[in-house]
């Protein structure tokens, strides 16, 4: 189990290096990410590279005995390369541009800015591969540089259309581009994307910007492993949970050896689940663009099922909040115990290491507040004393933490095309207003996993490539995107012995974006038992009505944002709207179908109506939560170890103290005490103890 930080000596107002690492050494650290963010360091003037600056640092590192992971400078381009090629920063719509004093600010398929890529990382890797203290490298950081418009760009998606379509009539056929007379001659008639207005263009659009980053990143990889040891890992940290607009996680995961990620999350009273809906959001603004809708636990634990799941292993952390993350506005350090709180939430869901960014906060530059283990006194303080308990438990039980299997009782179907085609079209009006909100794919998605995370359920999330069938329930959030062969894979999950929760909008659309000539929700009607030819959006939220005595309603379940106007055509109906119009359609729908079971919810689920659907679901496959009675403030999950024990990690998110009940004996991790199953034991405000059984 690696805990560390990312660690810029050269960022450091004076040499402070012996310093920093007896400190890191006092408190335990075992791993430190170096070099990423440098470029002009490493390359001061084009083609002079020098290492002298950082030789000392790894060799300090590896006398320490701390591991080094090594990356690769390439998402923050020197000042000279921009001076030299200007042509190679990036271009967006509209003819908007992209100048030179940020980062990710350049386009990453130009010609010019390769070679100088290439030419560095040889350079780079070349000198350290051989060096004991690195286990591993990141090629690039958070890649991405925006949805491209540079010329050579778009003249590459012109020739990823010809090599995917073959001719210009069938891609009039495809996009229906008689439409508005947008029919192509040829494949000069094109239009660039700056005007464009059609779904099936704006989709291939979005697929093709993806490939861009994943070919960058796989292309970069490539080039550390010809240098690299058979013993050194490969790694990219991706965005959060949902990602950047211009890049696929999934694919990213493929081409790694192992996949990393930052996933920076909400602190204070943003994780206090007595607090409910209710409570501070204690995080910066950016957030919501890749966690929507009152980030906080949950979403936590939705960024590592997403992690794990994309290689279906375990995964790094890379990024989390040491302090407080964002800009001088926006201050909000972690309370006692939420760090270690945060670090063992994350190993339960498989993570193989746990890093800050960074050690020590900067005293210049736009991230001047986002705070390190250190403050900008650079002397311990709260955050490194925490840090340090956590750092020795870690170093006490590395052995079980290590590669832990998490328990998997509900699988999510993520569908990154759905989710650029709702950015596009999107199926749901902002909150509290009537523009179009962009996150609404997203915005479903967390919805019902919150429902399911609520309900005690441990999920992990897979993508339309990945194996879903041995998984007893299957949640398909707007799966707007789809092809005809992918639907049946579906319907067949659920005829095999699968529970299958589908969700309004899936179904809809084909893998060229084109709705459907066919009555919703299409190929999946039969298995649905229930068509609608109507919808709408909903301007207030609905309340509902069981109509089965199984499917308990609590009192504020509130249908929002969407309705389907279902007719029954086989499934029985669990719930109706309570109005006098759409009370004439279910909200949510169910049948048998072969040996398993299709359910469908024609609506966005508020919290307390996407828990109760939860845990019906749950029911109906036989899946029983051990911890459905626990207090609502404790959260638990379970992992298996690589020794064959079970782990049981139970945490306290609030100020008061729990007093409950052992689900099943076994042995205080950390203390060594006791505890037989069923017997009481105390959880402090924001503690964590985990239980091993044999």
């Amino acid at each position: 189990m690696l805990y560390g930080a990312a660690y810029y000596h050269e960022y450091q107002p004076y040499d402070r290096l012996d310093e920093d690492i007896r400190l890191m050494r006092e408190a335990g650290l075992t791993v430190v990410r170096l070099g990423e963010s440098t470029w002009s360091s490493w390359e001061p003037e084009d083609g002079r590279f020098e290492f002298a600056w950082m030789d000392r640092v790894i060799d300090a590192m590896h006398e320490a005995g701390i591991k080094v992971i090594l990356g690769t400078p390439s998402y923050a381009i020197p000042a000279w390369l921009h001076r030299k090629f200007p042509e190679i920063m990036a271009r967006y719509e509209r003819g908007s541009r992209a100048y030179y004093g940020a980062r990710q600010n350049m386009n990453h398929a130009h010609p010019a800015y390769r070679f100088h890529v290439e030419r560095v990382v040889r350079q780079l890797v070349s000198h350290y591969a051989q060096h004991p203290a690195i286990i591993g490298y990141q090629v690039d950081n958070e890649t991405g540089s925006g949805l491209l418009y540079n010329p050579d760009v778009f003249q590459k998606f012109v020739d990823y259309l010809k090599h995917k379509f073959g001719t210009v009539d069938r891609l009039n056929e495809v996009w229906g581009l008689t439409y508005w007379s947008h029919r192509l001659g040829g494949w000069d008639d094109l239009w660039t994307l700056d005007g464009n207005t059609n779904p099936g263009y704006d989709l291939e659009w979005r697929r093709f910007q993806a490939t861009l980053v994943t070919d960058l990143l796989a292309w970069e990889k490539n080039i550390v492993k010809e240098y690299a040891r058979p013993d050194q890992f490969v790694t990219q940290c991706v965005v959060g949970m949902h990602g950047r607009a211009e890049s696929d996680v999934y694919d990213i995961a493929q081409e790694m050896d192992v996949l990393a990620m930052n996933p920076y999350h909400v602190t204070q009273d943003g994780l206090n689940l007595a607090l409910g809906e209710d409570r501070v959001f204690g995080a910066p603004e950016w957030m919501a663009q890749f966690q929507i809708t009152n980030p906080g636990v949950w979403s936590m634990y939705l960024a590592g099922d997403f992690a794990r799941g994309t290689k279906q292993t375990n995964f790094l952390i890379t990024e989390l909040d040491a302090n407080s993350i964002g800009g001088s506005h926006c201050n909000y350090p972690n309370y006692d115990g939420q760090w270690r709180s945060v670090v063992y939430s994350f190993i339960s869901r498989g993570a193989n290491m746990v890093e800050y960014w960074h050690w020590h906060t900067l005293h210049y530059g736009i991230e001047t507040y986002w705070g390190g283990i250190l403050n900008h006194d650079l002397e311990p303080g709260r955050c490194y004393a925490e840090f340090s308990q956590i750092a020795h438990e870690l170093q006490a039980h590395d052995a079980i933490l290590t590669d832990l299997q998490p328990q998997e009782d509900v699988a999510f179907l993520y569908s990154q095309d759905s989710k650029y085609a709702l950015e596009f079209m999107p199926s749901l009006p902002q909150v509290d207003n009537v523009q179009p909100d962009k996150a609404s794919y997203r915005r479903t998605f967390d919805a019902f996993y919150k429902g399911f995370f609520d309900a005690r359920a441990q999920c992990v999330v897979l993508h339309e490539e990945q194996n879903f069938e041995a998984y007893p329930v299957l949640v398909v959030p707007s799966l707007y995107i789809a092809d005809d062969a992918f639907l049946e894979r579906l319907t067949q999950y659920a005829a095999n012995g699968g529970h299958l929760l589908l969700t309004f909008k899936s179904g809809y659309a084909d893998e060229f974006a084109r709705i459907r000539w066919q009555r919703a929700p299409g190929p999946l009607r039969e298995a649905v038992g229930a068509n609608y030819n109507e919808f709408s959006n909903l301007v207030t939220p609905l309340p509902l009505k069981s109509v089965q005595p199984d499917f308990v309603l609590p009192a504020d379940a509130r249908a929002t944002g969407w309705a389907d106007g279902l007719q029954l055509e086989g499934a029985a109906a669990l719930a109706h709207y309570v109005h006098p119009h759409f009370g004439r359609f279910p909200a949510i729908v169910s049948q048998p179908y072969g040996k398993g079971r299709v359910t469908y919810c024609g609506t966005l689920p508020n919290l307390a109506l996407s828990k109760a659907l939860a845990q019906w679901v749950m029911a109906q496959a036989g899946i029983t939560s051990p911890f459905a009675n626990l207090p609502m403030v404790v959260r638990s999950a379970t992992a298996r170890a690589k020794s064959g024990e079970t782990l049981t990690f139970y945490t306290n998110w609030s100020w008061d103290t729990q007093n409950i009940p052992a689900v099943s004996g076994g042995t205080d991790l950390i203390s060594g005490a006791s505890i037989a199953s069923g017997q009481p034991f105390e959880l402090g405000a924001w503690d964590t103890r985990i239980l091993v059984t044999p």
